[in-house]
């Protein structure tokens, strides 16, 4: 059973910048893919960016050239980075894996920007 823990999170005004891990388990240099998912309020969970185990990435429309997503697989640990942050990027973000046909989620890590 993978477990995931993500940290990073917090409150920091418009315009500001944070970085975000996920720390696995175990080794993700098998991981076939990971990403980053938020949820707002109210609101469904939606895709922020993904990595594949080759290092291919994607990224939402919203965050484009704002965010950045990367793994350490040294470290076992999934980054984003986070740049020109928005009130509208508050949410609970969510770290996930898929590993050997199964998913993975962790507990999420409350983004809040507001000045």
């Amino acid at each position: 059973q993978v477990q995931l823990v993500e940290s990073g999170g917090g409150l920091v005004q418009p315009g500001g910048s944070l970085r975000l891990s996920c720390a696995a388990s175990e080794s993700i240099f098998s991981f076939a893919l990971m990403g980053w998912y938020r949820q707002a309020p109210g609101k469904q969970r939606d895709l922020v960016a993904a990595i594949t185990s080759g290092g291919n990435t994607n990224t939402a429309d919203s965050v484009k050239g704002r965010f950045t997503i990367a793994r350490d697989n040294a470290k076992n640990t999934l980054f984003l980075q986070m740049n020109s942050l928005k009130p509208e990027d508050t949410a609970v973000y969510y770290c996930h894996a898929v590993h050997r046909y199964s998913g993975y989620w962790g507990q999420g890590t409350q983004v809040t920007v507001s000045s």
